[in-house]
């Protein structure tokens, strides 16, 4: 007996620097993008809940009990901030989640708008990958935090990560910059593309602000028409999580014709072109650049 004890004490002396090595963070993230940021950061270091699923709208999201439980066994959560994720508090208070809250916008130079005669700060940040890469690297020093031991391991996949999005980033600004600019004007679902079209040079019109839930009064879609028509606006473009048929109806009365399907603000399904927060953004700039050449 006491060979086999001594045998069992070595195995497990073995056995501990691997059992340390093997660490999971349990994360969850508000939506689908900034799921996949945290994916792309932390690696096989990081299991990733999302609670906006893919084609999902995060604006009008209603968690379930599933959700909660989710939170409830979460060593961080990541939300992207900048009034976004408007449930999220109830879902905090419902789920009895006392861990960190890291907002990965923290940072970003922010902008504001206008919706419907008040100023409200506009919460579509990632859509510029300058910005992404700021969400990057706030989730890398979250995920150092949560696991000091995996610290190099988060450092290498974080930097070289933010490395490809700052050269997405310039990929996109040279790609549009070939474009003249009368010929970068759009017309989209809702206002979710402000710091794209602030980042890259491209003027987007929608007839819905920033939010989904918000309406559209008859006399803002008239003047969208009009303008539309002054501007010559040739193309229009669905975006994946909202209902087309407002903007279907605003092109039908312009003349405008479809130009694809965007993803500001939700990853496509398994099997679709938008899978990961890079290829989002790469698909987004292609179909614009598309309609303008």
């Amino acid at each position: 007996m006491k060979t086999l004890s001594a045998a069992m004490a070595l195995l497990l002396l073995t056995l501990a620097p691997v059992a340390a090595q093997a660490k999971r963070v349990d994360a969850v993230a508000s939506f689908s993008v900034l799921a996949d940021i945290v994916k792309e950061v932390g690696g096989d270091h990081v299991k990733v809940t999302s609670l906006v699923g893919p084609d999902g709208d995060p604006h009008s999201f209603e968690p379930s009990p599933r959700d909660s439980q989710a939170l409830s066994r979460a060593d961080v959560v990541f939300v992207s901030g900048l009034g976004l994720e408007g449930w999220m508090g109830r879902l905090v208070t419902a789920s009895g989640y006392k861990g960190g809250m890291i907002t990965a916008s923290d940072g970003v130079v922010s902008r504001n708008m206008d919706e419907d005669g008040k100023t409200v700060t506009d919460p579509h940040a990632w859509n510029s990958a300058k910005n992404g890469a700021v969400y990057a690297r706030n989730v890398m020093h979250a995920l150092i935090a949560a696991d000091p031991e995996d610290a190099d391991y988060f450092r290498q996949h974080g930097n070289a990560y933010i490395q490809q999005l700052e050269q997405l980033d310039s990929w996109a600004k040279n790609q549009f910059a070939a474009i003249p600019p009368a010929k970068r004007n759009v017309l989209t679902s809702h206002d979710a593309f402000g710091y794209f079209g602030a980042e890259y040079g491209v003027q987007f019109m929608a007839p819905v602000g920033f939010s989904t839930e918000a309406e559209a009064s008859a006399s803002d879609v008239a003047k969208l028409i009009t303008q539309i028509k002054q501007q010559q606006i040739k193309t229009y473009f669905m975006e994946n999580q909202t209902d087309p048929r407002l903007v279907k109806q605003i092109a039908a009365a312009s003349g405008a014709q479809p130009g694809g399907e965007l993803y500001p603000e939700a990853l496509s399904k398994a099997g679709g072109p938008a899978t990961t927060y890079v290829l989002a953004f790469q698909h987004n700039v292609n179909t614009l650049l598309a309609s303008m050449r």
